[in-house]
């Protein structure tokens, strides 16, 4: 089974999500271009080498995308939606070659007023980079099934022709 259920998460418990991802220069172009962002910071290296760090940064918007994604398989594997993200911050700068990893620690959890199959948990998560210098975080809710919840089982097509 990837990913938790509401009765799997436990106040306090801190999740080292398991992948790391190495962020490239064509990431943070491709990523840039797409959301068309024109901070000449993010793809200029001739402009950029006349800033304080000297090069390029990563686009922040991709770092908090990747740093998402990463926790996602520990945290929001069996989400409805999002339901918010506060107080993000983003404390060190993300360069091309940089490895960023996250971890989470659940803050709150409680059940679903409205709907019966599901449950809020809240945690904080944090971007790490390859030297552990702390890149970003946020405080992030999110409403997740509950095990025997009906709406994520049975997804899968049956092959045509049987088991294998």
């Amino acid at each position: 089974m990837i990913g938790r259920y509401y009765e799997d998460f436990t106040v306090g418990e801190v999740y080292q999500h398991p992948l790391g991802r190495t962020i490239s220069e064509a990431d943070n172009t491709w990523f840039t271009l797409l959301t068309m962002n024109t901070n000449q910071n993010h793809f200029n290296a001739h402009f950029a080498a006349t800033s304080p760090s000297g090069q390029p940064v990563v686009n922040s918007g991709l770092t908090v995308a990747i740093v998402l994604g990463l926790s996602v398989i520990d945290m929001s594997q069996t989400a409805i939606m999002n339901l918010g993200w506060e107080e993000i911050k983003l404390s060190h700068p993300v360069f091309a070659g940089d490895t960023v990893y996250a971890e989470s620690v659940v803050t709150d959890k409680r059940e679903s007023r409205s709907r019966p199959y599901a449950g809020i948990v809240s945690c904080r998560t944090r971007g790490l980079n390859q030297e552990g210098d702390e890149i970003m975080s946020w405080r992030r809710t999110v409403m997740v099934y509950k095990r025997d919840a009906p709406h994520d089982k049975g997804y899968f097509p049956q092959a045509k022709g049987g088991p294998l």
